[in-house]
């Protein structure tokens, strides 16, 4: 039988790399002109996507911005035009 241990480590890898997708998803949405603004509610992965995502956001011209939530319990995700 499966320990929830173990579950919770395959869970992990499967929710970020989910969670990745989203946010490649948006930003060429947003990118494409489809969207005036694009916001990914609850992500877990806030942190380390954030800083992985800038990167993608700057190659297709646009931001990506964490909006912090006062409970912690996960962050949105906006991508927009940035503003120079």
């Amino acid at each position: 039988m499966t320990e929830p241990a173990d579950r919770m480590a395959d869970a992990v890898p499967a929710t970020l790399e989910h969670e990745m997708g989203l946010v490649r998803v948006a930003i060429a949405m947003f990118a494409s002109g489809a969207a005036p603004r694009v916001i990914l509610a609850g992500i877990r992965f806030g942190d380390p996507l954030t800083d992985w995502g800038r990167g993608l956001a700057g190659q297709a011209g646009v931001l990506l911005r964490p909006l912090w939530r006062s409970d912690e319990a996960g962050t949105d995700l906006s991508v927009e035009r940035q503003i120079r």
